[in-house]
């Protein structure tokens, strides 16, 4: 996917959800859980009922590697249903990989051209050579872990260097490397005092941003401080879709979890 068709996406659907499936086995809801491949039939049902409400969905591979080969398994049949049915939507692996220069490449292979992701978030702390490996591929993006929602966040990247912070210095800096047309950053939603210096000093980039929901970020201050001119935003919600009910009734209340976030995006586009 091109930036331009991930932006008319958005316009068209005045949306620019992107839903975390973020699908904790323990958590399934009973109806599901005694399925043989549940967790892929959960997404699945998840996809298909939020799929005219979002643009993107982030799978955090953590859900599926902590369950060996049979999550592995899942986490492949999931990107690849969307891949096939929903070709139009984003697709994020929130994997946060990072490393020497071969083992980068390494896994970029695995989630672009063995899994047909559109995109990987990357942690930057080992610097250019560590993620220019997954900028080689054309088409696809790497999202640079930047100023995240957690409470930890404030343990290194708000400190301050010479005439800056730490998040700032990475988002400066990652813009001179190879291949920075295709770097995007997470931006934490809980950080809203922030946003507004980052997108000048990445002005045409995308940001992915977690937070909204049940971390307590706030959407419209998100928007009216980090959106540019093509929106630039992807706002990520996870638990407070995919868990948004715990009985039969899961597939109904995520699209009317959606659909809320939806309708105040097309409000505030």
């Amino acid at each position: 996917m091109t930036i331009q068709s991930l932006t008319e996406q958005i316009r068209k659907k005045s949306s620019f959800l992107c839903v975390g499936l973020d699908s904790d086995t323990s958590k399934l809801p009973s109806s599901v859980s005694q399925h043989p491949e549940a967790q892929f039939t959960f997404n699945k049902q998840i996809i298909d009922a939020t799929h005219d409400l979002a643009v993107a969905y982030k799978i955090n591979t953590a859900f599926y590697e902590s369950d060996g080969s049979k999550g592995y398994q899942a986490l492949e049949k999931t990107v690849q249903y969307l891949d096939e049915n929903y070709p139009n939507h984003f697709t994020i692996a929130d994997a946060k990989r990072g490393d020497i220069g071969n083992t980068s490449t390494q896994y970029a292979k695995a989630f672009f051209e063995k899994l047909p992701f559109d995109s990987i978030t990357v942690a930057p702390y080992m610097g250019r050579d560590s993620i220019e490996p997954f900028l080689q591929f054309e088409g696809k993006y790497a999202i640079l872990l930047a100023l995240t929602s957690n409470m930890g966040a404030y343990d290194f990247q708000t400190l301050n260097t010479v005439d800056r912070s730490i998040y700032e210095t990475v988002i400066a800096t990652s813009r001179t490397w190879k291949g920075a047309d295709r770097l995007m950053y997470v931006l934490g939603a809980t950080k809203t005092d922030h946003l507004a210096s980052i997108r000048a000093l990445a002005p045409n980039s995308f940001f992915l941003i977690p937070g909204v929901g049940a971390q307590g970020g706030d959407l419209a201050s998100v928007f009216h401080a980090a959106a540019n001119e093509d929106v630039g935003l992807l706002v990520n919600s996870s638990r407070s879709i995919i868990f948004a009910s715990n009985g039969d009734d899961y597939t109904d209340a995520a699209r009317m979890a959606s659909m809320d976030l939806q309708q105040q995006m097309k409000k505030l586009l």
